[in-house]
């Protein structure tokens, strides 16, 4: 019996012989009868079919097969030899593929409307692995190459689906955290993750870190604690700024490993009933290490993978959505091709959620379906409906936001034409009108998906509906003037969470879109902008030794020596006053030896003498 790749299923169907041999000999091994003859497709069916039952039970039936397929097997050892070991993840991946399509496609047909019956946000884990994307596009030997030989020989660690541990990383152990389940209503699960006393008086450690403007200060409490979760967020943005993303993206995962082992036994990444509020700051190390990674993924060429981690992000409190991934979504998923993922999510979620007011599903959503209206495989029914789908809403699109056309033109390097140059509905007005809420919003968008619009295809169907909509602008259509009315009173002020994304995303142009203000309060990377009605479980204790109780010459060497302390280490096991005279000598001593560093720093350049004792001689 050969394993069928999706390339042999695809390229090179199965004759009709060896379909019949092979589901002969499958009957006979489970006692079933032949009852007729059926026609092709039916065979098709049912050897579909066949392969999705009967695949974990391969091995015990094997022994059972006729001798004519045992030397059908063996032929195909002996002539791909080390290939076809090296091609079973491959096979694997295939197999597994082919067996969700016809799921899906079963649903498709018993549904009518709706392509896919399971739930909007469910995650698969398969696509979580950045790998199994990658080995579709380049193959497993390319992606894989010698680790599965070095990996049978590693020492056991927890398996899991968010990260792959490595080698390289250090022996995990019990950090601190725990996740419990709060509550549970209208089957929908609250969990919240916990931090043990030893893991708080870590994170006292870290706070002291970060106000210390020093990164070797976080990198040396990573090594008493490498698996501290905000020091792995934080160092990581350092790492980032350094230009070493190799370092920041394995420190992103590393947090991800160490979330992962504390999780709860009833909470499920797939499910999408599985809640964590983000106004409690031990939940927010989670979302913000799963926004990072999937930034990584995205800037690594795997969109498929992060749009699973960011519907992930979703699933977790879709109603509030504190890192505004709403923003993110459209882009990932044009990117991924998951075209259908995207009109669904519309279709389901305008109703409550008026996805049509944010500028990035007013032009990703019409986008979606000018993609959709260009695969030939579809019929001329739904191509149809998905061109007049795509017109109607990019046209609507264009009069809400004017202001997006003309820099979507400019990064696209498009010149428009003279009519939409010279009219004043895209003009400049349209730009220094629309409120600064809109402004960002609009930035943001155009930064990042521009280069989605540089196909010429795309270019011609939009250049066809701006004309459309200039028509209907000139002939004074009332969707113009209300459409106008909607964006002065809407838009007025970003919500928190929308700023949060800006400053996670880091896109520049939505950034120099900032007010002048800048966002309501310094952002953190281990905590940007946090809610103003956060809960918290504990807090940090007062400092005994304040700074601002600091002499002069103390807060002058902290500015010159961030990492100097003459108080030294705050305590807090009662022994202040008998270990008075030892921080005493502690502090003189720092300051002496900070003192000696920086004279010791100085120089003195002494200027260039025409006179020189020693004579003319050779400069080398």
């Amino acid at each position: 019996f050969a394993q069928i790749t999706a390339e042999e299923s695809e390229d090179e169907p199965p004759s009709r012989e060896e379909g019949t041999d092979a589901r002969l000999s499958e009957r006979d091994a489970a006692g079933g009868k032949n009852e007729g003859a059926v026609t092709e497709e039916a065979e098709g069916d049912g050897q579909r079919e066949g392969e999705e039952a009967e695949q974990p039970d391969q091995t015990p039936v094997l022994s059972n097969k006729p001798r004519k397929k045992k030397k059908k097997r063996k032929t195909k050892k002996t002539s791909a030899g080390e290939t076809l070991e090296d091609n079973d993840l491959e096979d694997i991946e295939s197999l597994l593929e082919k067996i969700e399509d016809t799921n899906g496609l079963s649903q498709q047909t018993q549904s009518g409307i709706i392509a896919d019956s399971r739930p909007l946000l469910y995650v698969e884990h398969r696509n979580l692995n950045p790998e199994n994307e990658l080995k579709r596009y380049f193959g497993a030997r390319a992606v894989l190459g010698d680790q599965r030989p070095r990996q049978r020989q590693r020492q056991y660690v927890r398996s899991t689906w968010l990260t792959a541990p490595k080698n390289t990383w250090p022996r995990y152990s019990k950090t601190g955290i725990a996740m419990q389940l709060v509550d549970t209503r209208r089957g929908v699960q609250y969990f919240a993750f916990e931090h043990h006393r030893e893991y708080q008086q870590v994170q006292f450690k870290f706070l002291d870190a970060v106000e210390s403007m020093d990164p070797n200060n976080i990198v040396l409490l990573l090594q008493m604690n490498p698996y501290h979760v905000d020091s792995l967020l934080q160092l990581s943005d350092v790492c980032r700024m350094q230009e070493d993303q190799e370092m920041a993206r394995d420190l992103i995962e590393r947090a991800l490993y160490s979330l992962e082992c504390a999780f709860h036994p009833v909470f499920s990444l797939t499910s999408g009933t599985c809640r964590l509020d983000y106004r409690r700051p031990e939940n927010r190390a989670f979302f913000l290490a799963l926004f990072k990674h999937l930034m990584f993924l995205e800037k690594r060429g795997c969109p498929r993978t992060a749009l699973e981690f960011c519907k992930l992000i979703l699933s977790l409190d879709p109603e509030n959505d504190p890192l505004c991934v709403l923003l993110l979504i459209d882009f990932l998923s044009l990117r991924a091709r998951e075209y259908t993922f995207l009109t669904r999510m519309f279709q389901e979620w305008e109703s409550h959620r008026n996805l049509s007011q944010l500028p990035n599903f007013a032009f990703s959503v019409p986008l979606a379906y000018f993609f959709l209206s260009q695969q030939e495989e579809r019929s001329e029914l739904e191509l149809s409906q998905a061109r007049e789908r795509a017109a109607r809403l990019i046209q609507l699109a264009l009069i809400m936001f004017p202001s997006v056309l003309m820099p979507l033109l400019d990064h696209c390097s498009v010149q428009p034409d003279a009519r939409v140059a010279s009219h004043s509905f895209f003009g400049l007005n349209a730009q220094i009108s629309q409120p600064p809420a809109l402004n960002q919003l609009t930035s943001l968008y155009v930064g990042r998906t521009h280069s989605l619009w540089k196909d010429p295809a795309v270019m011609a169907w939009l250049e066809t509906n701006v004309h459309e909509v200039l028509r209907m602008v000139d002939a004074r259509d009332p969707l113009v003037e209300e459409s106008e009315h909607k964006r002065k009173m809407r838009y007025q002020s970003a919500p928190r969470n929308i700023y949060r994304h800006v400053i996670l995303s880091e896109m520049k142009e939505a950034t120099a879109a900032l007010p002048l203000g800048g966002p309501p309060q310094p952002a953190m990377g281990f905590d940007p902008l946090p809610p103003l009605d956060s809960i918290v479980s504990y807090t940090r204790p007062e400092r005994t030794n304040h700074p601002s109780n600091e002499s002069t010459l103390s807060l002058f060497f902290r500015s010159l020596l961030p990492n100097f302390n003459l108080q030294g280490d705050v305590r807090h096991d009662g022994d202040e006053e008998a270990a008075a005279g030892q921080d005493l000598n502690q502090g003189v001593n720092r300051l002496m030896a900070a003192m000696r560093d920086m004279l010791a720093n100085i120089q003195f350049q002494e200027p260039p003498r025409d006179d020189n004792p020693e004579g003319d001689g050779d400069w080398d």
